[in-house]
């Protein structure tokens, strides 16, 4: 197993990322899947609580990943266990950001997509590197930051995911993301996994930083 360090956390979210969003082999894109849940729902809201209870019930699921081609071309210093807890959550999280409009070719919408993974300590970073919103962070406030902030924000993202999976491995995957439970033969824990989506459709359909509906 890679030791755990900031460079093996940013490629295992680059890779999971860009498989979230391009595609693997027998599983949906994040845009597909967001497309899928609001063509059954009534509103975004629905659409999206809908795709955190599935991701809650279903994901966690022995074998949900088994057959996806692409976990066997991983580069080989991001540990498959970790990529795969990554790539699942980040589909979600995507998923809900294109439901609020967002574009995730944007590298400034990948940025707060990873900053969900934090859960609720997302307000914190916000506040650490100097980001002052109104009411509301909006695209266009996104957009407005700049790339310095970007990338300090990429560091901080990175640093907490470190100390939260651990620097020597990813044994204590479960403990942060509970979707670990059906990959490497865990436990879900579904309070993680509301909270990581809660914290997502609060941002990018509500625009609130803080993880409370404004």
């Amino acid at each position: 197993m890679a030791k755990m360090n900031q460079e093996v956390i940013t490629k295992a979210l680059d890779w999971a990322y860009e498989k979230a969003v391009n595609g693997l082999p027998g599983a949906e894109t994040a845009q597909e899947l967001a497309e899928n849940y609001m063509r059954k729902s009534s509103s975004l809201e629905e659409a999206a609580n809908s795709l955190i209870n599935w991701q809650i019930s279903k994901s966690a699921t022995s074998g949900f990943l088994t057959g996806l081609g692409g976990l066997v071309t991983l580069p080989v210093a991001i540990p498959a266990n970790l990529a795969s807890v990554l790539y699942v959550q980040l589909r979600m999280i995507a998923a809900i950001a294109h439901m609020g409009g967002y574009d995730l070719r944007d590298d400034k919408v990948k940025t707060f997509v990873f900053m969900c993974l934090c859960g609720n300590g997302l307000k914190d970073i916000i506040k650490d590197v100097g980001i002052v919103v109104g009411q509301k962070l909006t695209q266009a406030a996104i957009h407005r930051i700049s790339g310095t902030v970007i990338t300090k924000i990429n560091q901080k993202v990175g640093f907490r995911l470190l100390t939260k999976f651990g620097t020597k491995g990813v044994i204590n995957l479960g403990k942060m993301i509970p979707l670990a439970g059906g990959i490497i033969g865990g436990t879900a824990d579904g309070i993680s996994t509301a909270t990581i989506g809660k914290v997502a459709k609060n941002l990018f359909l509500q625009g609130s930083p803080d993880g409370v509906p404004v």
